[in-house]
């Protein structure tokens, strides 16, 4: 089997997190290859802890519900990538790139481990349908209205341009997933768009 290569992206509370892990799993049960998971907001979260000069700029920043700038999102997603990627395994890519400049410095990711095919996963949900996810999964980051208005804020100035730069990407496979759906079917559809279910 082709080694996937796949960006999982959407508004927060679209269930990337939870659609990356069935896909794991179907692919773990169908012995088709090792899958390096690439989360850039686990590896924040555990920086976020640490006690220094950077970690408490970069935690008000969270706390505010604001967008990381790109050299700490680069740092965490690239560091992970170098330490943690096999020659052999597929690559899950969850909460990256948020911006542009993330987006074309991936790419040259891309181009040094040799993934030529990308597939974007967009897990498309509407701003109410995010807002009303996130309430539900009592995250701590998801308990302040002013901090999920933010996040939904950045998503649209920010992240959307990306979806752009996407859909024109001559060598990527952008996928349009409804996410407004039950989760086994948003699952459904994205096996269906790999060309996994036979």
């Amino acid at each position: 089997m082709e080694l996937l290569t796949n960006i999982f992206i959407g508004r927060s509370g679209c269930g990337k997190g939870t659609q990356v892990d069935m896909l794991s799993d179907l692919i773990s049960k169908q012995k088709l290859g090792e899958i390096f998971h690439l989360e850039a907001g686990g590896r924040f979260r555990e920086f976020i802890k640490e006690n220094n000069y950077s970690s408490r700029i970069a935690k008000e920043i969270l706390d505010d519900g604001g967008l990381q700038p790109e050299f700490l999102s680069i740092w965490a997603w690239g560091g992970e990538l170098i330490r943690g990627l096999k020659k052999e395994q597929h690559l899950f890519i969850d909460g990256t790139p948020r911006r542009i400049s993330e987006a074309k410095i991936l790419e040259s990711a891309f181009d040094f481990y040799g993934r030529n095919k990308v597939n974007i996963i967009y897990i498309n949900v509407s701003r109410d349908w995010a807002i009303e996810r996130m309430h539900g999964r009592g995250r701590a980051d998801d308990l302040e209205k002013e901090s999920i208005n933010a996040r939904l804020k950045w998503f649209d100035d920010d992240v959307v341009p990306v979806l752009d730069y996407y859909r024109a990407h001559k060598n990527h496979n952008f996928i349009d997933i409804n996410g407004e759906q039950p989760i086994e079917k948003v699952h459904e559809d994205i096996v269906r768009a790999l060309d996994l279910d036979k």
